[in-house]
C-alpha cells in the first residue's frame, strides 16, 4: 500500500473563516442547525449552477433569494455574500508551509467567481498549494463522486495516497466511498489536531 503523499483541503470552514452562516441563519429565522443549512446549500440547484460556472452572479443572487425565500433583495444578498470569506484561521499559513515541504497540497473547493479571487489573492492562499480544483472552473461539484475521481485522475494518484479535510460530513462520506482517507474538520483547530494525531509533520 502506498503511503499518503498528498493532502487535499476544502477551503471554506476549514482554512478560511466564513461569516455567512450566521447571516443565513438570521435570514432563515434560525430554523436549521449548521449541518442542515449546509445540506440545503449543497443540494440547491441554484448554488450548484453558480458554483460550476453555469450562471452569472446576477442570475445566482436573483434565484437564491427566491429559492430560499430570503427576506432581502438580490443586491442586499450580494453585498453580504461578497464578505463571506472573512480571513484565514490563525495558524493556517504556518501549517501549510510546513506540510508543503513534505506533501503535495491541493485545494478542492465548491466555490465561485466572486469568492475564488478573494481567497486566492486577497487572503494569499495561492502561494501554499501545488494544485487547485475550484468547482466553478472544473465544472465539478462536491459531493459528486466524479469530483473526487477527477482529482485522482488528474494527479495520477491512487485513493490511498490522499488525505482529505472537509467540514461537510456529506463530502467526506463521498470521498470515503472511493477509498480516500477523509476526515471531517470544522475549523482549523480540528485540522491542526488531526495533523498532530496523525504525525503528519514527521511522517514523510
Amino acid at each position: 500500500m502506498k503511503k499518503i503523499d498528498t493532502i487535499v483541503f476544502d477551503l471554506g470552514g476549514v482554512l478560511v473563516e466564513l461569516g455567512g452562516m450566521k447571516t443565513m441563519h438570521a435570514w432563515m429565522g434560525n430554523k436549521y442547525n449548521d449541518e442542515r443549512l449546509m445540506e440545503l446549500w449543497l443540494s440547491s440547484k441554484t448554488v450548484r449552477n453558480f458554483e460550476t460556472g453555469k450562471c452569472s452572479p446576477k442570475v445566482f443572487v436573483e434565484n437564491i433569494v427566491k429559492e430560499l425565500e430570503l427576506p432581502v433583495s438580490p443586491d442586499q444578498f450580494l453585498d453580504q455574500f461578497i464578505t463571506w470569506p472573512s480571513g484565514l484561521f490563525p495558524g493556517v499559513q504556518s501549517l501549510l508551509e510546513r506540510l508543503g515541504e513534505q506533501y503535495t497540497l491541493v485545494s478542492l473547493s465548491n466555490t465561485n467567481e466572486i469568492h475564488w479571487p478573494i481567497v486566492m489573492n486577497d487572503l494569499g492562499l495561492h502561494t501554499y498549494f501545488h494544485h487547485h480544483f475550484p468547482s466553478h472552473l472544473t465544472g465539478r461539484f462536491k459531493p459528486d463522486l466524479k469530483t473526487f475521481q477527477n482529482v485522482l485522475t488528474t494527479l495520477g494518484k491512487s485513493s490511498n495516497q490522499i488525505l482529505f479535510f472537509d467540514d461537510s460530513a456529506t463530502n467526506t462520506a463521498a470521498a470515503q466511498k472511493l477509498g480516500i482517507k477523509a476526515i471531517r474538520t470544522i475549523g482549523f483547530e480540528e485540522v491542526a489536531r488531526a495533523a498532530t494525531r496523525m504525525n503528519l509533520l514527521n511522517a514523510a
